[in-house]
């Protein structure tokens, strides 16, 4: 049976923030914020709020600009991200939670585990991204750049399934599909010349000092073919006590693609 899902609209310092839900905290386990990937929202991370739900209260939210949630017209951070997922939790009266994240989200949730100790127990970051320097982040998002078209207003263009095979395989899942195609151009029309803004905020976000500042229990998975699973020895240097897992045959869009995997994951970690 698959578990309805939740929405709904919480005020916060960034305006209305969209969220959307599944399951109950009634079984006994921690409610898990999930933050989504860059120019997407809560819509893609729907499979893996039903895989959580029968055994966690699990809570997505849409971005500042992204999704359902307001249109901000300035720069965020990363920071801001993660205060938009507190204000949230403030507003569903949830007092402690776990961060989960993808690429990111998984940025996003380090962020609420090194700043909001006292409101996050427990960290879950799947496909952490990195950047080894400012000139690499810059390259790597021009590259990216280069495969999300635009109309002439600067406007996202759709994408055939076919076009991002080609142009752009490593931000992929393994089985693509246009129907999944089609969730990722809907999510991007609803961004619109706002979708920059989130990479934006990965470019200026300290992950390696995000790390370091985690005290709490942390689980790191990647998916065997994510482009940035090099760096997971040195992001693990940083944070001695995260422990790595390795989902083979996955790649980018994990947390959709492999929900049950990273539940199962979860409920092992979480108990």
């Amino acid at each position: 049976m698959t578990l309805p899902i939740e929405r709904g609209l919480a005020k916060t310092f960034a305006g209305h923030i969209h969220w959307r839900a599944c399951g109950s905290s009634a079984n006994g386990g921690p409610v898990v914020m999930v933050s989504h990937i860059n120019q997407q929202s809560s819509a893609v991370m729907v499979e893996l709020l039903q895989a959580l739900g029968p055994h966690f209260r699990a809570v997505a939210i849409d971005y500042p600009s992204h999704g359902h949630s307001d249109h901000i017209d300035w720069q965020p951070t990363i920071e801001d991200y993660a205060r938009a997922v507190i204000e949230v939790m403030d507003a569903l009266g949830i007092e402690r939670a776990v961060a989960m994240g993808e690429a990111v989200g998984a940025a996003v949730s380090i962020a609420l585990g090194g700043a909001w100790r006292e409101r996050i127990d427990k960290v879950v970051l799947i496909n952490t991204p990195y950047f080894t320097d400012a000139d690499t982040a810059s390259r790597d998002i021009a590259d990216i750049a280069k495969v999300r078209p635009s109309d002439p207003t600067g406007f996202p263009a759709p994408r055939t399934i076919d076009f991002l095979l080609q142009h752009d395989p490593e931000h992929a899942p393994m089985q693509p599909t246009q129907s999944w195609m089609d969730r990722i151009n809907i999510a991007q029309l609803e961004i619109g010349r706002d979708r920059w803004q989130a990479m934006g905020a990965l470019a200026r976000f300290d992950t390696l000092g995000g790390m370091a500042a985690l005290t709490c229990p942390v689980l790191m998975l990647y998916g065997e073919h994510f482009i940035y699973g090099r760096h997971r020895a040195l992001l693990q240097a940083k944070c001695p006590q995260a422990k790595v897992a390795i989902v083979p045959g996955a790649r980018f869009c994990m947390s959709w693609e492999r929900a049950e995997d990273i539940a199962a994951h979860a409920r092992t970690f979480l108990r």
